[in-house]
């Protein structure tokens, strides 16, 4: 699972042609491009359920499981609510929250932030993961046991200021220069197709690359970012929604999150189902890797919080503040705006 491809600044300029182009606008009807799973529109009482889209992130992965758990086992359906889960567009996840396209979306604190400074209202509504998982993998082979062998090594990337920052950041700590990294753009290619043909490493989140790692039989070195700075253990990926949507619907974030929270949870208490209602959901998936990925992420997505979903003022400050000391932010950002836990359940 490769992290987004486009940089932030880019992504904010779409965003806020989209947003002044179409604040105004209503949920937009099923395109031809939505991939998705849908419940029944009625309830066994022939009651009408409220038709709603969740945009994800990137193409399907276990960071989505709980979302089609909570639609295969009706927990959408029982809060009134018809969901189907759509691919992103062009503009990206973030331009159809934003625009008000889509009431709700997959994103990333990163991305969250960067908008606030931008005038553009996505609010962070869950975090779907608790910690970071999320580092820099190289082949065994390559000998990159710390950041400090970063050096003479080449970096294989997709071009965002946020790349280098990060990398700047952990090896700093070990006295090393990030100027003595060359960095490639990787293109369309995967990791390991990546690490055969011109770089040594990448940045990559281990519940998907890891652990095809695991399952292909060729060993990796993982440096986890968190590991080496607390303000990088960051929320990716995170529930989006835009201030509109909570302002005019609050019932609504409410009755969605309800849900979804109990579609994490069947997720992290039988991981084996919930892998299955995802490959069923999406069959081109790699069976294997998806019943392994979820069993290894199962358990990180509450974690050591005090539910699902839990999101804190100090993880959103910590990386706020290391954004704007790195120049990835124009100006400081209010946290208390950008995500909320008002609408998980209790």
């Amino acid at each position: 699972m490769r992290w987004r491809k486009m940089t932030g600044l880019l992504l904010l300029c779409v965003m806020l042609v989209t947003v002044a182009a179409c604040g105004s606008k209503e949920a937009a009807p099923s395109g031809e491009n939505s991939s998705s799973n849908t419940e029944n529109s009625r309830d066994g009482d022939n009651a009408a359920l409220k038709d709603i889209k969740v945009v994800l992130d990137w193409t399907p992965n276990t960071n989505h499981t709980g979302l089609y758990a909570a639609v295969d086992q009706g927990f959408y359906k029982a809060e009134g609510l018809n969901v189907e889960i759509v691919q992103p567009g062009a503009g990206g996840a973030d331009t159809m929250v934003a625009s008000n396209e889509v009431p709700f979306g997959v994103s990333y604190q990163e991305s969250v932030t960067q908008a606030r400074t931008q005038g553009v209202p996505l609010v962070s509504i869950a975090a779907v993961i608790q910690h970071n998982t999320s580092g820099f993998a190289a082949p065994v082979d390559r000998n990159i046991k710390s950041p400090k062998d970063f050096q003479g090594k080449t970096y294989g990337g997709w071009g965002s200021p946020v790349e280098e920052a990060v990398m700047q950041s952990i090896m700093e700590g070990e006295g090393a220069d990030v100027s003595k990294v060359k960095n490639i753009s990787m293109g369309d290619a995967d990791f390991f197709t990546a690490v055969k043909r011109d770089i040594d490493f990448a940045w990559i989140f281990y519940a998907w690359t890891g652990i095809e790692a695991e399952l292909r039989g060729e060993p990796i070195d993982m440096l986890y970012v968190k590991d080496y700075s607390e303000a990088l253990d960051y929320y990716t990926p995170v529930l989006v929604t835009n201030e509109k949507t909570i302002q005019n619907d609050p019932e609504l974030v409410k009755a969605f999150l309800k849900a979804t929270s109990e579609g994490y949870q069947y997720a992290i208490e039988h991981p084996e189902e919930a892998a299955n209602i995802l490959i069923k959901a999406v069959p081109d998936l790699d069976k294997d890797l998806v019943l392994a990925s979820q069993k290894w992420l199962s358990p990180k997505y509450q974690d050591d919080a005090p539910r699902w979903g839990e999101q804190k003022q100090e993880v959103w400050q910590n990386y706020t503040d290391w954004m704007f000391s790195k120049k990835l932010l124009d100006e400081q950002v209010d946290v208390s705006k950008a995500y909320t836990n008002e609408f998980l359940p209790q």
